[in-house]
């Protein structure tokens, strides 16, 4: 027994101190989001401002017209793209764990063959076919080629090879067709995948550099993350401006965390129940 104890109490100083660890960038950061430039180069290492200002903040918005469209483009882009994923994904997993079609196998290799080439391999493919198409800088560059997943058609696919069949033919007995009762039974049950994936693709749109940078050109069109590079200049970068804009940039994510944090408790708990 007090080897249990002495062992929990080990693992938890070890969480304690990771937690720590990740924690300690993320409070300077806002720490300095607070700062003067000068405070910030002096090279101290000091989580309280000595010279408290919100003075970056209103300069981030007053200053840098553009911020609030930045954002608003941001938002437009990481909330349909995780729409469209979590529709397409859904149905994608569904039709790999469920139905019979010719070429199925081949197809779920396919998609497991996706996952093993790095992204950086597809950016001048990508950049071409969107040439040729004349989506360079709009919207639809950014959201189409990225409103499917093979990360998440496979969990999606896993989540549903475990879903139990007797709803689904329950709810055939009742007359729903096979749409129907993705639909109105299978996705509602599956809030718990849901949530995870909405937060993991969210959070990939919502921080992407890379493609923004290959695929947009207009200022006006930027997102967030390409914005915040005009604080850096060629003999100056404003680090006050920079991580007041970096702690507004975390928001969305952090409300996103916490709205769908209650689907996991609830997903959790329904499946005691049941």
């Amino acid at each position: 027994m007090g080897g249990f104890r002495l062992g929990k109490a080990f693992l938890y100083t070890i969480l304690v101190i990771y937690a720590i660890v990740t924690l300690i960038p993320f409070l300077w950061a806002l720490s300095s989001s607070f700062k003067t430039l000068e405070e910030i180069v002096s090279g101290s290492i000091n989580f309280i401002p000595k010279n408290f200002t919100l003075e970056n903040y209103m300069t981030v918005f007053v200053e840098q017209p553009l911020f609030p469209r930045w954002l608003l483009n941001s938002l437009i882009i990481a909330v349909i793209g995780t729409c469209l994923n979590l529709l397409f994904n859904s149905m994608a997993g569904y039709a790999l764990a469920r139905l019979s079609f010719p070429g199925k196998k081949s197809w779920f290799i396919i998609i497991l063959a996706v996952l093993m080439i790095p992204g950086q391999v597809t950016m001048i493919p990508n950049y071409l076919i969107l040439k040729q198409l004349g989506w360079l800088n709009s919207y639809q560059g950014m959201i189409v080629p990225a409103m499917v997943n093979a990360t998440f058609i496979f969990m999606m696919r896993q989540f549903f090879v475990n879903f139990p069949k007797e709803l689904e033919e329950a709810a055939a007995i009742d007359g729903l067709s096979r749409v129907g009762t993705f639909f109105r039974v299978v996705l509602p049950l599956a809030k718990p995948a849901l949530a995870a994936q909405a937060i993991f693709v969210f959070m990939s749109f919502w921080n992407d550099f890379m493609r923004p940078l290959i695929v947009l050109s207009d200022p006006e069109l930027f997102t967030l993350p390409l914005g915040l590079n005009s604080f850096k200049g060629q003999y100056i970068s404003y680090w006050n401006y920079i991580m007041a804009a970096s702690m507004i940039f975390t928001l969305p994510v952090l409300l996103l965390y916490v709205f769908f944090n209650k689907y996991f408790n609830n997903g959790i708990k329904y499946t005691g129940e049941k």
